[in-house]
């Protein structure tokens, strides 16, 4: 599978699923709780929700930038002052909502097999901590782009399961009732 036929499709319908989790919490609780929901962090050193849902697009925005061998975009330094300030200014379900938007344009507007060529590229990755890595563009698919980006998303369903909002394994995978054999799941 293509890097594009990869992360594409996977960034977007999970992105989607990230998008209506938050609107999910938008109905089922009062205004105020619900935009308090993205202070809310799973542990005190962790990073808060508004974050979460931030660096999940800045791994979709920094993976699509990186493997087309362009510089990163405003759009991804935005992302992350943002995701790194949420803590006291984490703004609103609207604006979480509005940057995943932002970061489903930019995986609309993209061609058929642009991060194809960025397989083989060699990509230098620096990261807090001083911490470099060389590798692949394959590579940093593998180890670096997917897992970041599920490490965000799990951690936002996480932080929004926890503060009592409904979500359940079809929120998380809705993308797969697009596969659902015909008469599955009627029985018990």
């Amino acid at each position: 599978m293509s890097p594009t036929n990869l992360l594409v499709p996977t960034f977007a319908q999970m992105l989607r699923a990230l998008s209506a989790w938050l609107d999910k919490a938008r109905k089922q609780l009062p205004e105020a709780e619900a935009e308090a929901l993205l202070a809310e962090s799973i542990a005190p050193d962790m990073f808060p929700l508004a974050t979460q849902v931030r660096f999940a697009c800045v791994q979709a925005v920094e993976a699509v930038t990186r493997l087309r061998g362009v510089p990163l975009p405003e759009l991804r330094e935005t992302l992350v002052a943002e995701g790194r300030g949420a803590r006291s200014h984490p703004g609103s379900i609207a604006d979480a909502i509005a940057r995943i938007d932002e970061t489903l344009a930019l995986l609309a507007g993209l061609d058929a097999q642009a991060l194809d060529d960025g397989a083989d590229a060699a990509i230098a990755l620096d990261v807090a901590g001083g911490l470099n890595f060389d590798m692949t563009g394959a590579h940093y698919v593998r180890d670096w782009a997917l897992p970041q980006f599920y490490f965000h998303l799990v951690t936002a369903y996480a932080i929004l399961r926890g503060r009592g909002i409904k979500l359940g394994k079809r929120d998380y995978v809705s993308h797969m009732l697009a596969y659902v054999r015909p008469g599955a799941g009627s029985g018990g």
